[in-house]
């Protein structure tokens, strides 16, 4: 199955599967990549070429992506490899 273009249709498939069912990562997106630390709330508002847009404590927080996104489906392996690129809490230092 071929992926889809980054429309704004698909934008918005993404950010409510994001926030339906991945909370916790669009929080942590914010909190790590948009360097808002003490972020209680985010929810992704948008997923564009260039950067996600999230709305974090009632503000705008802009996430700029490593690269320039081709579709959806590397949109999903980006938001993927930026979860798994965090350092995590429970490894050795």
């Amino acid at each position: 199955m071929a992926a889809d273009p980054l429309t704004p249709a698909v934008s918005e498939r993404i950010c409510k599967h994001m926030n339906d069912d991945h909370a916790e990562a669009v929080l942590t997106y914010a909190r790590h990549y948009g360097g808002v630390t003490a972020a209680s709330a985010a929810r992704m508002v948008a997923v564009e070429p260039e950067a996600m847009q999230l709305e974090v404590d009632g503000q705008p927080v802009r996430v700029a992506f490593d690269h320039t996104l081709s579709d959806s489906e590397d949109a999903h392996r980006t938001l993927v490899a930026m979860l798994r690129a965090l350092p995590r809490p429970d490894a050795p230092a």
